[in-house]
C-alpha cells in the first residue's frame, strides 16, 4: 500500500520532468517542475532568492528577526553552519494561503505568529533549523516565492504551466 503521494498523481506530467529543489514531508507551498536540466541547475544556485512565510511558536521578536537577517548558526550534516544573511520580516496577520490539512494545534498551546524569511541557500530543513535557533520553533513552513514566480492563489495540487520560467527567474 502506497502511503505516500507522488507527482504523477495529480497530472500528467511530460517524461523527464523533475522538480526543482525539494520541499520537506512537512512543508507546503511552489515547487517548480522543468524537464531542463540547466533550469533546476539555475533555480537552485545561489542567485535566485526562494521566500518562505514560517508560522513560529510565540510571538516573533524584533530581536529574533534581526538574527535572522545576520545569519545563525545552524547544524548541516553534523557541522555547525552560519547561515548566510537573509531578507526577513515578522508578517501582520495570518498571510492568505490555504487550510492545512490538518490543524498544526489550536490557541489553547498559546500564541503564533508568521515571518516571511528569504533565503538563497537551500540547506537541509534550513528555515525550520534558523527559526528555532532564535527561539521560534517552526509550526507551518510555505515556499510561497521562487524568484519572480508567486504562489499568489495557486491551490495545493494545482498545475499552472509557465511558458517561459527562464524570464520570470532573472
Amino acid at each position: 500500500m502506497k502511503n505516500k503521494s507522488l507527482l504523477g498523481d495529480f497530472y500528467d506530467f511530460p517524461k523527464g520532468t523533475m522538480a526543482i529543489g525539494r520541499l520537506d514531508h512537512d512543508s507546503e507551498g511552489l515547487l517548480l517542475l522543468t524537464t531542463d536540466g540547466v533550469t533546476s541547475h539555475k533555480v537552485r544556485n545561489k542567485s535566485i532568492e526562494k521566500e518562505y512565510y514560517a508560522q513560529v511558536d510565540g510571538v516573533i521578536t524584533e530581536e529574533a528577526v534581526s538574527k535572522l537577517q545576520n545569519g545563525v548558526e545552524i547544524t548541516v550534516s553534523g557541522k555547525k553552519y552560519l547561515t548566510l544573511p537573509c531578507k526577513s520580516f515578522a508578517l501582520k496577520g495570518e498571510p492568505n494561503l490555504p487550510n492545512r490539512g490538518r490543524n498544526i494545534r489550536d490557541s489553547r498551546h498559546g500564541p503564533t505568529s508568521w515571518v516571511s524569511i528569504t533565503v538563497c541557500e537551500g540547506k537541509k530543513r534550513q528555515v525550520r533549523k534558523m527559526t528555532a535557533a532564535v527561539g521560534f520553533p517552526t509550526l507551518r513552513l510555505v515556499r510561497v516565492r521562487i524568484g519572480d514566480i508567486h504562489i499568489d492563489d495557486l491551490l495545493p495540487a494545482e498545475v499552472v504551466c509557465l511558458p517561459d520560467v527562464n524570464d520570470a527567474l532573472n
